[in-house]
């Protein structure tokens, strides 16, 4: 396939374990319903319980990185499979008390499995063909999601909810196994750069790249209200007499388009200038959620996933892969750290705000998150006036040179 050429065999193999990976990880699809049906806790306590995993999801994406530039990348992605995956296995056994100290860690641990995959990319693909390896992780993903909760349903349905945390834990010790074997751990091409003491601080690297900034923040905002579609958009539906399998048809919709148009839009984007890709993008899913402001019918709600996936196609690779580009060497797992916790922080941050602000003044959501969405953009967009360090460019190269991976 054309559009794979330039990704190197190594993030196939990535991107196939990620796939893997992501059929089984359908805990927290069902950890509310868990910890309500099966545990017996009352709707504020499992709402406690899973809001602590989810700050320990974003806390292990914002420090994750930072291991790897002093550890390995791919020596934490290993042990942070191996804590994820134990502690996903004890779950169903632990006392509620101990829920909330172990579930924190399991999801802290996945958080840095994710920073360290973002990394290994970003260290195994030079700069000028990231795009397409990074839109192959996001294939990889979204396809093991699609197939995921369904299988997890099944499972619960045939066996027991606890066989739920046993399959996702068993499911990522094998891809721990899985990626020890495919991830190669010594690489001359992209070896771990030695440690510098003159070398910049993050902070220092980050104020040379105004443009990384303004990125990151925007990425905070419109993650923000990305989210909404999983938290009050089916309140909004429902409020508005639209079923269940409408919204499940819905989100069918966004997986569906992405599965199909993100690798080659990608690749027939790669040699376009990033900002602007991005910044399209981010004004798209705020034309997506403005959409709703007259009201929830069924085109409405339909233009408004589309717009929205539309956004997310063009903004999300490419975010990933501008911030990889941009990166020193030394900080290289610290940038997509802080693009991995920004871009995940609406999971923890949706919910309260948009539920609260919806619960005040319904009326009032989406023309906000339309104005934050947009103002998102807009910034973006001008940020491409913002001048960085000099940099040499380097050209891609031919395809025909296997890259490693970085050793750890």
């Amino acid at each position: 396939m054309r559009m794979l050429r330039d990704v190197p065999r190594t993030v196939r193999l990535m991107a196939l374990g990620a796939f893997l990976n992501q059929v089984v990880s359908f805990t927290f699809v069902y950890l509310f319903v868990y910890l309500t049906a099966v545990r017996g806790l009352t709707v504020p306590q499992a709402g406690v319980i899973a809001g602590i995993g989810g700050i320990g999801l974003v806390a292990g994406n914002f420090t994750g990185g930072w291991f790897g530039d002093h550890y390995g990348h791919r020596r934490m992605l290993l042990a942070g499979a191996l804590v994820s995956g134990s502690a996903l296995v004890t779950l169903p056994v632990l006392p509620i008390a101990a829920m909330y100290g172990v579930l924190p860690i399991a999801q802290y641990a996945a958080g840095v499995v994710r920073a360290a995959n973002a990394a290994l990319v970003a260290v195994t693909v030079p700069e000028g063909s990231r795009r397409q390896s990074f839109a192959l992780m996001r294939a990889g993903s979204n396809a093991g999601f699609t197939i995921g909760p369904p299988l997890g349903a099944l499972v619960a349905a045939r066996f027991s909810y606890d066989w739920l945390f046993v399959v996702d834990g068993l499911g990522t010790l094998l891809f721990a196994a899985y990626a020890s074997k495919v991830l190669p751990a010594r690489g001359a091409a992209h070896a771990r750069p030695p440690r510098d003491p003159d070398a910049p601080g993050l902070r220092r690297e980050l104020r040379a790249r105004p443009a990384v900034l303004v990125l990151l923040a925007a990425i905070l905002c419109v993650d923000l209200v990305y989210r909404q579609q999983y938290t009050t958009l089916p309140v909004f539906l429902a409020d508005h007499g639209r079923s269940t399998q409408f919204y499940g048809w819905l989100l069918a919709i966004n997986g569906g388009v992405i599965l199909c148009l993100e690798l080659p839009v990608t690749h027939a984007l790669r040699r376009r200038a990033p900002l602007s890709i991005v910044g399209s993008g981010l004004l798209l899913v705020g034309l997506g959620f403005a959409v709703l402001v007259p009201g929830a019918g069924v085109m409405f709600a339909v233009t408004m996933m589309a717009s929205v996936t539309a956004g997310e196609i063009l903004y999300k690779t490419t975010a990933t892969a501008y911030v990889a580009d941009q990166a020193p060497a030394h900080a290289q797992g610290r940038f997509q750290s802080l693009y991995g916790g920004a871009s995940i922080s609406g999971q923890v941050l949706a919910p309260p705000l948009g539920g609260a602000l919806y619960a005040a003044a319904p009326g009032l959501l989406w023309p906000v998150c339309a104005v934050l969405a947009g103002g998102a953009g807009a910034a973006v967009l001008a940020a491409r006036r913002l001048r960085g360090p000099a940099r040499m460019v380097v050209p891609a190269p031919a395809p025909a040179p296997e890259r490693q991976a970085q050793s750890g």
